[in-house]
């Protein structure tokens, strides 16, 4: 509700315009669609991976052991980190995604550098990082169901399906709703990469909230305009929170 940059670092009483303009930008709604995008690929994704190898690693046996370790591996390698390894797969003269083409006489595809590449780029990446982390919940969550109930399913005859749709999944429920909010909160808060690997481009192609916030704040000195889409994103965190506990609080089933 105030208009404050570098020249004016008094403030000026501006009311709601700081929305008004927020909203009109172009650039903004570019970086709403943007992360739209990242979540809709990387949120569903990842869960449905994790929860995948969770069930099918649940096991005590010992290469089960070293394929959680495996696949936990990179939940614990620092963002920054991630996204200079995956800068080496991307390079486009290289790389290995581009040694990977020739051998298989694909055309080379621009990874980083195309508008229409660059995201499902950040999606792989976000994805490869992510998918151990939230393997670790649904792993846990496995524990806690009661294996006489896996018992009974297989004296009934019940398929593998049958029993993840009806029983693995449902009991899972608390699990899934506790990743989810952490799903999507990390893909509106994830921004490390972005520094590193495309700045936001190209064209704002790769450009996700955050990154336009630290850019209006840090790049562009606009205070007033970064605290506005800071209060719109705690909003929206807000009510995704708020959804997932009382829309789907129905369908949970507790112990």
């Amino acid at each position: 509700m105030f208009l404050k940059d570098n020249l004016r670092p008094q403030g000026v009483f501006v009311g709601l315009d700081n929305y008004k303009f927020l909203f009109q930008d172009d650039v903004f709604r570019q970086v709403i669609w943007n992360n739209l995008i990242f979540a809709l690929g990387t949120v569903p994704t990842s869960m449905a991976l994790a929860i995948l190898i969770a069930v099918k690693l649940s096991g005590q046996q010992r290469i089960n052991m070293w394929m959680r370790t495996a696949f936990f591996y990179p939940t614990v390698i620092p963002l920054i980190a991630v996204a200079n390894i995956w800068l080496f797969i991307y390079q486009p003269y290289y790389g290995l995604m581009t040694r990977l083409f020739d051998t298989l006489g694909l055309p080379t595809i621009p990874w980083l550098t195309s508008v229409h590449w660059v995201m499902a780029s950040m999606v792989l990446m976000t994805v490869w990082k992510q998918t151990g982390f939230f393997m670790i919940f649904f792993l846990a969550g496995l524990q806690n169901i009661p294996r006489h109930i896996y018992e009974s399913a297989d004296m009934e005859g019940a398929s593998g399906w049958y029993i993840f749709r009806r029983l693995t999944f449902p009991l899972l429920m608390p699990t899934t709703l506790f990743v989810l909010i952490i799903a999507i909160t990390d893909s509106v808060k994830m921004v490390d990469h972005i520094f590193v690997m495309t700045e936001g481009g190209p064209n704002n192609a790769s450009n996700l909230i955050l990154y336009y916030i630290y850019q209006n704040m840090f790049a562009f000195g606009d205070i007033g305009l970064a605290s506005t889409a800071s209060v719109v994103l705690i909003v929206f965190l807000l009510l995704i929170a708020a959804l997932n506990f009382f829309a789907l609080d129905r369908r949970i089933h507790y112990r």
